[in-house]
């Protein structure tokens, strides 16, 4: 855990700040209040709606399937999200600088935690689609004990990466390693961080390109039976939630991050 044998331990959050050059202030300004106030009510939906997703695939036996597991454990992900962020609202802000390093890191690890849940939770899901797919299949021939394992390994992976930086990759005993935008983290750590997720991403992205280019290939085959126009919109409904989703995911960790 957090190493207490250095001085700058027991500095204040502000500390780190200043020491990067990240402006900080005690003062609410106008950005301040917008976050607050578009934050809450905004996590509080996305705990609602993903509690309802998750109560709909537990009620309904229709939904008792690998692909519906995988979802419904990407709701479990966007519901821990949406806790881990509002702890972050009512932790950002003018409120930073009471922070003490522990209570720092710990608002760190969540936001880490659920956002590596989400991508990886994604990268499964991709993976899953590709297999049945490709092997023309309705449902995954996955069972429920993989896919249970396949659960568990994504949070233990979530986990250890939220927990790695409070175990000692940060840069409180080496402040000449400091990031500006995350002021305790080292940069080292966030750019292991930031390529583990670029490589998640290029790797969905490759899947679901190759889900496209195969999907096309068939219905060029199959053209001559199939309705055209209604396929090829169901292709284009693909792509384009791909698309939102990858792209949502990016944008939000960016914008995390610079908290």
């Amino acid at each position: 855990m957090l190493s207490q044998t250095c001085e700058a331990y027991d500095q204040s959050v502000f500390y780190f700040y200043n020491k990067t050059g990240k402006p900080i202030t005690p003062d609410w300004r106008t950005h301040d209040f917008v976050v607050v106030g578009l934050g809450i009510p905004i996590c509080l939906f996305i705990i609602l709606a993903n509690m309802l997703v998750i109560a709909a695939i537990i009620i309904n036996r229709h939904f008792h399937f690998p692909i519906y597991y995988l979802l419904g454990n990407m709701a479990a992900a966007d519901l821990f999200a949406g806790i881990s962020y509002l702890y972050l609202v009512f932790h950002t802000g003018p409120w930073t600088i009471s922070l003490t390093v522990k209570e720092w890191f710990f608002r760190g690890a969540l936001i880490n935690m659920s956002l590596t849940a989400s991508v990886v939770n994604l990268l499964a899901v991709a993976v899953e689609r590709h297999q049945t797919i490709f092997t023309m299949q309705l449902h995954s021939t996955m069972t429920k004990r993989r896919v249970l394992m396949l659960i568990v390994t994504i949070w233990l992976v979530a986990i250890v990466m939220g927990l790695v930086p409070t175990m000692g990759w940060n840069c409180v005993c080496d402040l000449s390693t400091c990031c500006t935008v995350a002021p305790l983290y080292s940069r080292s750590f966030l750019i292991f961080w930031a390529l583990l997720n670029l490589l998640a991403f290029f790797i969905m992205v490759a899947v679901y390109i190759h889900i496209f280019i195969y999907v096309r290939r068939r219905s060029q085959q199959m053209s001559p039976h199939i309705d055209q126009p209604s396929h090829n919109q169901t292709v284009i409904s693909l792509m384009k939630t791909m698309s939102i989703i990858l792209g949502g995911r990016c944008s939000l960790a960016v914008q995390v991050r610079q908290r």
